[in-house]
């Protein structure tokens, strides 16, 4: 019988911890992650014909190197949209992570698990294997994230490959700088935990601000490329946080405003840059899956 398989997942935005979760780290060391699967989504669909012969395509509601995981959406959907119905969002999790890792991807398990799950995560790393927490504050709390952290879309080319390399190889020489810097950013994802779970606003934010100091840490140039139009906000006191989502060096921003600045003129500033708004909300539903069968 010829059916129709579609599997829609949603990216996400990493709060703290990127970086930690990736094998080269979290072999000797515990990575630690907060995670926000967001209402921007991949599809994939599976036509199976008559004759059993197979479709597959893909659709992205975001460009890929954007920063919010979405490449590693897009094989969470394909590993679901091929796989056995009752397949574990886990076990798909961690096929999609082995396919990206075939294909020469040095990065970590964090997206795939955003995708496969949705909501909001604390994901601990310890070597190969994920222990994943999902997090639930109140409607209130969600909904001042919501509120507060304003994403935008920079267009500037997410050329962070030669950056992350660079950090790597100097981590397993040994640099010190690198090895703080990825500290800090483990600490990060702890507090941002913390943060969440008790609904601390002010947590929340010396969280992200622990972040900013670990990404610097790492290398400077990771940020560069938003300093130039974020530092006036910040001086001013509109913004208390900021970070690139995912490795940086280009990509999607999340920008915290402060509980008295006013949204629209932190937009109006921002956009005023080239940038673009992104309105964003957060998905509780991770990876759903629809058949339909023809004939």
């Amino acid at each position: 019988m010829a059916k129709q398989i579609t599997v829609k997942v949603p990216v996400r935005i990493d709060l703290a911890g990127g970086w930690t979760d990736v094998p080269a780290y979290c072999n000797g060391q515990t990575g630690e992650v907060v995670n926000i699967a967001i209402d921007q989504y991949v599809t994939a669909s599976c036509e199976i014909d008559d004759q059993r012969r197979v479709k597959v395509r893909y659709e992205t509601e975001m460009p890929t190197g954007c920063g919010l995981g979405t490449s590693g959406a897009m094989n969470v959907a394909l590993v679901a949209a091929i796989s056995p119905s009752d397949e574990h969002p886990s076990s798909i999790a961690e096929k999609a992570f082995q396919l990206e890792a075939a294909l020469g991807n040095t990065g970590g398990r964090q997206d795939q698990w955003a995708s496969a799950f949705g909501g909001i995560q604390h994901l601990r790393f310890e070597h190969d294997s994920v222990h994943r927490t999902g997090l639930n504050p109140s409607a209130e709390f969600c909904a001042w994230m919501e509120h507060h952290l304003l994403l935008f879309d920079t267009g500037l080319p997410h050329v962070s490959g030669d950056l992350h390399k660079s950090v790597w190889n100097r981590f397993e020489e040994g640099d010190e700088e690198i090895s703080s810097g990825l500290e800090v950013l483990r600490l990060a994802g702890q507090s941002m935990h913390r943060a969440v779970v008790g609904e601390d606003s002010t947590a929340f934010t010396e969280a992200l601000r622990l972040v900013m100091k670990g990404v610097d840490l790492l290398d400077p140039g990771l940020h560069d490329p938003f300093r130039g139009v974020l530092d006036s906000l910040e001086s001013t006191g509109e913004l208390t946080a900021w970070k690139a989502m995912g490795a940086g060096g280009g990509g999607v921003v999340g920008v915290l405003r402060s509980n008295n600045s006013s949204p629209e003129s932190i937009i109006q500033h921002v956009e005023g840059s080239g940038w673009t708004h992104l309105p964003w909300a957060i998905d509780a539903s991770g990876m759903t899956r629809d058949v339909l069968n023809h004939g």
